[in-house]
């Protein structure tokens, strides 16, 4: 993780192993605070080697306080004398840290509780008032159950005595809640107190900066070479290639591999963008023939995700031997992929599913990851800033193996330009209705199976079409789209009436967990 970026207010967050420590952070950058998580492993080392915190916040994690072998804030932490806020376990490793007690408690708290404010405190300034109650989230089976020196309660919840503490002298704060969540109405609120009032940050980190920034350290790390990027389609490459091509023009040449399991229209689209718009260099890799004979007879989807990954990577070499090679690989790699990669052992593990996994290490180029600090929400507001249109902006993601992992079974030319008919009748209809920006992903499946029909007077044996909306935030999890049935059944009637070969029209209300998104 880059620490050169010259950010002036920045707070670090000390990663426990909470499944909600990324919103921490997108907490604290929404309210204009540049933050990285590093794990309570290596945050100490990032301190000495002059990461240079306003402020420190200790996440919650599974973990328990009360056995011996359990994680510790580094000493660094303490050191640092910048103002510390521990949530959960973060309250309670301050505590056991610092000289009081923790121990199990006999009531667990998960869930919706009121907080009793029973003293003033910065922490709480124009905010929560003294003897008021106030509903925040709770989730921890220890407690706090005496006091380091110098700390005294601030808050009360029926389940923990001391639900906030503080320390004003040494700037130090611990809450028993979740204010990151969004079950906690005032934790946004809470969590500014903290990094503005408390810590001082002047909240000044926008996307303007962050794109003068990042141009200025792309040049840097360029220098006069040349970097090749291979476009997907995608929000995160298009970004990626329009800043780079901001910093160094003609340095970046983009290709755009095209193996026919585009949605209709986006190649075209991405062409013009690329080509007319931005005047970018492209190579646009005409390969659809080459792909679908490749795929021709496989049915299992691990087998096409690895046959089209393989041959992604041969047209992409082909392409970047034919400029001359370049020596710096660009890639769309976004924040959560590099928390992801970083386990709590100290060994790095990137994850493979990357378009170009494997390629660095073969065509020996340096990689530029302009992108490797930003959530998704952050690089679609980075695309505005750059002037990227909004249907670009703000389109819904699309996996790398493209309609070939929407098609079960064997995938043939007829399958996929009847799937690029149907999807772009659903597309439209949720356009027209005004949903899609309300959704995470939306999408047509066409299923291997066939199903006896009526239309006019004769009698139809012809394909079922799934259709797929789900809504997330990071596609961890997801829930389906609650379409009306009107809505349902006027996108059925139109893809019947206008898709031949296709008699039947199925919605997937299946959430993740237990099903994925995609189908394969």
């Amino acid at each position: 993780m880059a620490h050169d970026t010259p950010h002036h207010d920045r707070i670090l967050i000390v990663d426990f192993g909470s499944q909600v420590t990324q919103l921490i952070a997108r907490r604290v950058r929404e309210s204009g605070v540049y933050c990285e998580i590093h794990p309570y492993t290596k945050a100490g080392a990032v301190l000495a080697a002059g990461f240079a915190p306003r402020g420190i916040i200790l996440s919650g994690g599974p973990a328990s306080v009360t056995e011996n072998a359990s994680p510790r804030a580094p000493q660094e932490a303490f050191d640092a004398g910048v103002p510390i806020f521990g949530i959960c376990y973060g309250e309670q490793t301050i505590a056991a840290q610092l000289g009081g007690g923790v121990e199990p408690g006999q009531t667990r708290e998960f869930g919706r509780a009121d907080v009793e404010i029973t003293a003033e405190s910065a922490l709480f300034e124009g905010l929560w008032e003294k003897g008021r109650r106030y509903p925040v989230w709770m989730s921890h089976g220890d407690k706090v159950t005496a006091l380091p020196q110098g700390f005294h309660a601030i808050a009360v919840s029926h389940g923990a005595p001391f639900a906030a503490i503080a320390d004003e002298g040494r700037r130090i704060y611990g809450v028993q809640f979740h204010p990151e969540v969004v079950h906690t109405p005032d934790g946004a609120a809470l969590l500014r107190n903290f990094t503005h009032r408390i810590a001082g940050c002047s909240g000044d980190w926008t996307m303007a900066s962050y794109r003068a920034e990042a141009i200025a350290k792309i040049r840097a790390q360029v220098g006069s070479g040349r970097v090749i990027c291979g476009l997907s389609g995608g929000v995160d490459s298009a970004v990626a290639a329009v800043l780079i091509h901001e910093a160094i023009g003609d340095q970046l040449t983009c290709v755009f591999v095209d193996h026919g399991l585009m949605r209709a229209g986006e190649a075209e689209e991405v062409v013009r963008l690329f080509k007319d718009h931005y005047n970018i260099p492209l190579i646009h890799a005409a390969e659809e023939t080459r792909f679908l004979s490749a795929l021709d007879g496989k049915t299992d989807p691990e087998d096409k995700r690895k046959t089209i990954g393989a041959l992604f990577i041969d047209v992409f070499e082909d392409k970047a031997k034919s400029i001359g090679g370049a020596n710096f690989l660009a890639q769309g790699t976004l924040y959560p992929d590099v928390i992801e990669s970083v386990s709590f052992d100290g060994a790095m593990t990137i994850k493979s599913h990357h378009n170009v996994g494997g390629l660095p290490e073969r065509m020996r180029m340096q990689l530029v990851e302009p992108l490797r600090e930003l959530f998704k929400d952050e690089v679609r507001a980075l695309g505005r800033e750059l002037g990227l249109p909004e249907a670009f902006v703000g389109r819904h993601p699309f996996p790398g193996p493209g309609l070939a992992i929407r098609v079960p079974g064997a995938v043939s030319k007829d399958k996929l330009d009847l799937l690029r008919q149907a999807d772009a009748i659903y597309l439209d209809e949720i356009r027209r209705a005004g949903l899609y920006d309300q959704i995470w992903q939306a999408f047509a499946v066409l299923l291997p199976v066939r199903s006896v029909g009526v239309m006019g007077d004769g009698r139809t044996y012809d394909h079922v079409l799934a259709l797929r909306a789900v809504t997330s935030t990071d596609g961890m999890t997801a829930d389906f789209f609650p379409f009306s049935m009107d809505f349902l059944g006027r996108a059925a009637t139109r893809i019947i009436n206008e898709v031949k070969g296709v008699n039947r029209v199925v919605y997937d209300v299946t959430s993740k967990p237990p099903g994925t998104i995609e189908w394969e």
